[in-house]
């Protein structure tokens, strides 16, 4: 992408940067490090609380890192194929970046941090969907930061984003069969640690109980009301008996 078609862009909000107060550049200064310390804390919550869940999502909470590092290498090849100068050196007449410019050879586009953080607030959301609407707006938070502090272009962070996005969706269904198979088999370990980091799951549920009334299927009370009779009357399978043979009644 042509750098020039975002350089106005950039420099609008790196003169914003300039004329903010002071505790609101450190703070975006923070900020664009400390999210991804955040999401990576997200990701140890996450897992932590799977430990007990079944072994789908268990293996949705695992298989986020793995996709955000898939998305990462993935961000720093696209790299190393563009090798766009960063801003805070190519674009003339902007405000000094906020951030140290970043040694010639490390390229801008796309932006790792921005890669990252998209990454892994979906890899969060899919595995945790409560927090997505923490772990989105950190994302953007994070992509907006990088050009505020002078180190990126708008379309770095823009191209960043939508793809750690990508990425972590298509490596998260990709992988979270084959994570299940492992998960439930490191379930059966005999080994501490093995099992300790897998989770041993969600507790066995009680067996079923036979509800039925009284002893069993002999003539016990509710018996006769089972094979709907009157409770006290006689079975159905039981006959009544005709006149005992040699009585003294007669038949004619």
């Amino acid at each position: 992408m042509d750098p020039s078609v975002t350089s106005g862009l950039y420099r609008d909000i790196t003169d914003l940067a300039h004329d903010s107060p002071s505790w609101v550049r450190h703070f975006v200064e923070i900020g664009t490090e400390a999210v991804i310390v955040t999401l990576g804390l997200l990701f140890l919550a996450s897992w932590w609380r799977r430990r007990s869940a079944d072994s789908r999502a268990m293996a949705v909470a695992v298989v986020g890192p793995l996709a955000t590092a898939v998305a990462y290498v993935g961000s720093e090849l696209f790299k190393s194929a563009v090798q766009e100068e960063r801003p805070c050196r190519a674009v003339a007449g902007a405000a000094a970046s906020l951030a140290t410019c970043p040694p010639v050879g490390d390229w801008s586009f796309p932006s790792n941090h921005s890669t990252i953080a998209a990454a892994a607030a979906v890899a969060l959301a899919i595995a945790w969907r409560a927090i997505a609407f923490l772990t989105i707006p950190l994302a953007l938070f994070a992509a907006f930061s990088r050009v505020f502090v002078g180190v990126h272009y708008p379309h770095d962070v823009a191209v960043g984003l939508l793809f750690g996005g990508l990425v972590a969706t298509l490596v998260v269904l990709a992988l979270t069969r084959p994570a299940r198979a492992l998960i439930e088999t490191m379930r059966t370990s005999r080994t501490g640690v093995v099992v300790w980091f897998a989770g041993r799951g969600p507790a066995p549920e009680p067996a079923a109980q036979w509800a039925g009334a009284g002893p069993g299927p002999g003539y016990g009370p509710g018996y006769g009301s089972a094979h709907g009779a009157a409770p006290g009357s006689e079975p159905d399978h039981q006959v009544r008996q005709g006149p005992v043979a040699g009585s003294d009644r007669r038949y004619r």
